[in-house]
């Protein structure tokens, strides 16, 4: 691997890590851009190409795994958590969250049992495919 390109990852791996501080705080590319130190575009074009996903679904998918966690584990309120993660709207969070999980965060609810086993376990078996 070249060092051009270790850099390269050295730089998507800094914004991810961001993203994944950060996911429920208002990011978008051009602020990524700079944690990376690179053109926005450059930074769009890069992250997929890196990671096989844009930066917007990278952070929609993180924020629906915090808000899975939450409503598994918590008897806090949708709307509450819609938000608590990041999303804007509960119409957007609902669609988003059915996008990729496969049901809306209510049906998820009812359907899942907090089981008591270490977390990364369940992260692992519950992480959205998608």
């Amino acid at each position: 691997m070249s060092r051009a390109v270790e850099e390269s990852n050295r730089r998507m791996l800094r914004a991810r890590d961001a993203m994944d501080r950060e996911y429920a705080r208002p990011l978008d590319v051009p602020a990524l851009a700079r944690i990376a130190q690179v053109s926005p575009a450059h930074f769009a074009r890069t992250f997929r190409a890196t990671f096989g996903e844009t930066p917007h679904r990278y952070l929609q998918r993180r924020r629906v795994e915090r808000a899975m966690f939450l409503l598994r584990e918590t008897g806090r309120s949708v709307t509450g958590i819609c938000f608590e993660v990041g999303f804007g709207s509960t119409g957007t969070f609902s669609r988003t969250f059915r996008d990729i999980v496969g049901r809306s965060p209510r049906e998820y609810r009812k359907e899942a049992v907090a089981a008591r086993v270490p977390t990364c376990f369940t992260m692992a078996w519950t992480r959205p495919s998608d």
